[in-house]
């Protein structure tokens, strides 16, 4: 293998698909950078077994050949040459050198053939959605999968699409995240759950030139694929079922509040700096007539902070978890939101002020003790 290439498009797309590679594992062709060289381009490709992404740039191909190398170490040493031409050759101890200006440098390398195959997707259904649509799909939902492994499937986001409509849902067991957008589709019904890490990988990678730009999502049978100009990203999809979601919304609600997003969201701010000092991170929404009271307190002091409201129903006194709530109130866009209650003990949910379709989160309150 022989080629020369520019150090900034080689920097840029290791830099990318290097987000793929394994860290912690006892096989170490899974923290390797795939590189494949023919006719007139490079191929850089890294896979965990979970995504793969892989990047093609332009290069001048002397002799066609293919090589992983070391993922970390070849990131960190190329991306000291983005100014540079490089050459990459490779050597009959199966080590790469890298030739610029005047200087050059040799890799250990390890045999391709021991990289995973990446799967191919058969008869996929497609997906055709606007990019921007895509990241504020996955941006909106995917802070709320579970983190830890009691239970696997919160892990991802299903996607249900149904009458060219798609919804995101994401649950960790204490909040709900859910939002929709219209897509065109070739399935009539259809439904994958998608690691979260993958998701948010997608979301860093898509290139978004302008607001009508459209992508296509293909879903295998246990893998899911987008193309994105010269980049493709692989993740295989979470098996089993998932939560039936409906179950967990409300039904009727007792208390409903319309209130400025931006004034409630820097009220939280503020009393969250307190509420992150005590271990329950509370803060306790008081909601009497026209005032919604937000408190907070901890062992060096306390914070209330009184936003208008218009309110619909009976007052209430409730506590949340601090920091489920500002993560919603930093994904909302809206001027106004409605937030409905039902009871102390039952979850709130939050929705638009006008389209209440678009998305809905939901957030189990704190037990409190008056």
């Amino acid at each position: 293998m022989k080629l020369i290439c520019e150090g900034l498009e080689l920097s840029d797309a290791v830099l990318k698909v290097i987000r793929a590679t394994a860290t912690r594992t006892t096989n170490p062709i899974l923290e390797g950078i795939k590189l494949h060289a023919s006719e007139d381009t490079l191929t850089l490709s890294a896979t965990d077994l979970e995504i793969s992404i892989e990047k093609t740039i332009p290069a001048d191909v002397k002799i066609a050949g293919e090589v992983v190398v070391p993922g970390k170490f070849f990131a960190d040493f190329v991306k000291k040459l983005s100014n540079e031409q490089i050459e990459l050759s490779l050597t009959e101890e199966n080590t790469i050198r890298i030739k610029y200006t005047d200087s050059e440098g040799y890799l250990q390398c390890m045999n391709a053939d021991e990289f995973p195959i990446i799967k191919e997707i058969y008869s996929p259904e497609k997906i055709t959605i606007k990019k921007v649509e895509l990241k504020k799909l996955i941006d909106k939902t995917v802070f709320s999968v579970a983190v830890d492994d009691a239970r696997p499937i919160l892990k991802g986001c299903l996607f249900e699409v149904e009458n060219n409509e798609i919804t995101s849902v994401a649950l960790d067991g204490y909040r709900l995240a859910m939002v929709k957008t219209s897509v065109t589709s070739t399935a009539d019904k259809l439904s994958c759950i998608i690691p979260a890490r993958s998701l948010n990988e997608i979301s860093k990678l898509l290139n978004i030139d302008n607001n009508e730009e459209t992508i296509d999502i293909l879903v295998g049978q246990n893998h899911l694929l987008i193309v994105d100009g010269s980049i493709k990203i692989l993740t295989r999809l979470l098996e089993g079922e998932f939560i039936n979601y409906k179950q967990v919304i409300p039904a009727t609600t007792s208390t409903t509040i319309l209130v400025n997003k931006e004034q409630l969201e820097d009220g939280l701010d503020r009393a969250s700096l307190l509420a992150r000092m005590d271990k329950n991170n509370l803060v306790r929404f008081d909601i009497r007539e026209k005032i919604l009271t937000l408190t907070s307190a901890s062992n060096i002091g306390n914070v209330t902070e009184n936003i208008t409201i218009s309110l619909d129903g009976k007052d209430i006194s409730i506590a949340f978890n601090a920091r489920y709530l500002s993560d919603c109130m930093h994904t909302i866009t809206d001027e106004f939101i409605k937030i409905n209650f039902t009871s102390q003990i039952a979850p709130c949910t939050i929705c638009p002020a006008e389209d209440e379709n678009k998305y809905l989160y939901l957030i189990l309150p704190v037990r409190i003790v008056d």
